[in-house]
């Protein structure tokens, strides 16, 4: 057998990547949500989209070795975690599992599933936020919210989340945020609920909220777009 000769150019850069990863390590997370987003976004600009996605791997899975420990729940957010993060979160059984690891400090990536109307708990805990969704591109539907006890901040390129129990129908109540300047898409109805995504950073005493339709209503976080 012939001994493969060593690519020295090559290990060498596979060894300044290596020591990239280290340092990088060594400086720990970003301190809030939206600075990791702006950095990221910052990071990203300019790059090719093949190059923009090995970038976010290493990145995520930095972020996930950094950052506050993971949970999951549901199957969605198990390939997306992987995909983003790598093969290190934690399954949670149930949502009231998942939210409990948050409220210890976690954070948890929880599926939007019709089955389960757990979003809607966050009126009620304020402390707890939608800080991320995933997938975060902007022609992609949010399948899974990233859940922590973090104040999103804006990025320049957002979109927030925002809940109502009001019995009418979607398209109503998209038409009425629209007539108090707001620009809301229904992403997905459970227990009576109803979740919207609003364009841009919205907060959540907001005034054009004010007269929105529902007696139970809110922001409950915002994520960035990429």
């Amino acid at each position: 057998m012939t001994e493969p000769e060593v690519d020295t150019e090559r290990l060498a850069l596979d060894r300044a990547v290596a020591n990239a990863v280290r340092t990088r390590l060594a400086v720990g997370a970003h301190p809030t949500p939206d600075a990791e987003a702006i950095a990221l976004r910052q990071t990203l600009a300019g790059e090719p989209a093949v190059e923009a996605a090995v970038l976010r791997a290493v990145l995520g899975r930095i972020d996930a070795a950094s950052g506050a420990p993971l949970v999951v729940w549901g199957s969605a957010s198990q390939t997306l975690a992987a995909d983003r993060y790598g093969l290190t979160a934690r399954t949670a059984s149930n949502p009231d599992q998942a939210l409990a690891v948050v409220r210890e400090g976690a954070r948890a990536l929880m599926d939007l599933t019709p089955a389960s109307a757990w979003w809607g708990r966050l009126l009620a805990e304020p402390d707890l936020r939608v800080v991320g969704a995933l997938p975060d591109d902007r022609h992609g539907v949010p399948r899974a919210l990233m859940i922590q006890q973090a104040r999103p901040g804006p990025t320049g390129d957002d979109r927030t989340f925002w809940t109502t129990d009001s019995a009418a129908p979607a398209a109503t109540i998209v038409e009425a945020l629209g007539a108090a300047g707001l620009a809301a898409s229904p992403l997905i109805a459970a227990g009576g609920l109803k979740l919207f995504t609003l364009a841009g950073y919205v907060q959540a005493e907001d005034g054009r909220l004010s007269s929105a339709p529902g007696g139970l209503s809110g922001v409950i976080g915002a994520a960035p777009l990429f």
